[in-house]
């Protein structure tokens, strides 16, 4: 009996010890579509360090960085269903449920890094608008990332000048930038960031509209040779999570998502100039030339400009108006 009682303790402690080995942690998967190299892979490596400190490994970050699991463009859906707790998708990816969202690429709307700043604040009357609405995709925002202002990069000749695009086939990332793209006389491809590289390669297209970091994170001076800095409109990334993932953690791992994330939108937001000007520096010393339109270019550009606003007007509708109201008094 004495013995049969000792192997039902041992047999007890065995279990037990096993089920405290087996107690899971809470495991937080992200999506991003560029390398974990570009300072938006970064953002979130510093993202996942807080996480984990401030959990005490209670919470478990996991990056898939280029589109190892979805492409940029598959982000929204993905999270919003609940295939995977979290991604990075550009803030274009939206346009879809959200018309609204491409008012950062009304052509020089937000032209100064000031503007921006009040434009991207928590709770301000353009991002609070814009958060609550991607709250009714399944999503919820965590914060911004900032990429910085679009450029053109081309082959032999800078695209300064609406002249410059007449039947040139340029990349874009969104559906406002396509009609850029066509006021300027310009033929738009839709292309995804990770697939850019051999667009231009294989001449898929003549022209490239991205952000200056994408030329350094993705080696894009090995196939392109000349920037042009048109700085046209405002790229913003959103890290965004699963609403009904976000909302079944406990208050605790709540508040260290919540207060991560801010550590990690203001790294970024702070950064951003330096990160585009080591990135202009690199270019330049790969031999790309880096052009700057004049101020005569830049207004013939925004004089094409005009059936981009009057598309987004039409298409945006009431939250759009109210958008556009609050950006011209910024």
């Amino acid at each position: 009996m004495k013995s049969l009682l000792i192997k039902l303790l041992a047999a007890s402690v065995i279990v037990l010890g096993s089920v405290n080995f087996v107690v899971a942690e809470t495991t937080m998967r992200i999506s991003l579509q560029l390398p974990l190299k570009s300072h938006l892979g970064q953002n979130l490596l510093l993202f996942k360090k807080e996480v984990e400190s401030r959990s005490n490994g209670d919470i478990k970050v996991e990056i898939y960085d280029s589109a190892q699991l979805y492409k940029d463009k598959e982000v929204p859906a993905a999270v919003g269903s609940g295939s995977i707790e979290s991604g990075v998708a550009s803030l274009t990816r939206y346009v879809g449920d959200i018309p609204a969202v491409d008012l950062f690429y009304q052509p020089f709307l937000l032209n100064t890094d000031q503007k921006v700043r009040k434009a991207v604040s928590k709770g301000s009357s353009i991002r609070g608008p814009i958060d609550d609405a991607i709250k009714g995709t399944g999503s919820t925002v965590l914060w911004w990332q900032a990429y910085g202002n679009a450029i053109m990069l081309s082959n032999g000749q800078a695209i300064k000048n609406p002249s410059d695009m007449k039947g040139k086939k340029v990349r874009v990332f969104g559906k406002t930038l396509g009609t850029f793209v066509k006021a300027s006389g310009g033929a738009p491809t839709l292309i995804s960031g990770s697939e850019q590289y051999l667009a231009y390669q294989r001449g898929t297209v003549d022209v490239g509209m991205t952000g200056v970091s994408g030329v350094k994170s993705r080696k894009l001076f090995e196939v392109m040779d000349t920037i042009t800095k048109t700085n046209h409109g405002v790229i913003e990334f959103i890290v965004v999570a699963n609403t009904k993932w976000f909302n079944s953690l406990s208050a605790k791992q709540k508040d260290v998502i919540i207060k991560s994330a801010v550590i990690a939108e203001k790294d970024v937001r702070n950064n951003v100039a330096k990160i585009e000007q080591e990135a202009y520096d690199l270019a330049k010393s790969k031999g790309m030339k880096i052009v700057t339109p004049s101020k005569s270019d830049i207004d013939a550009f925004k004089a094409a400009s005009k059936p981009v606003y009057d598309d987004y007007k039409k298409n945006a509708g009431s939250l759009g108006a109210q958008l556009l109201d609050a950006a011209s008094k910024l």
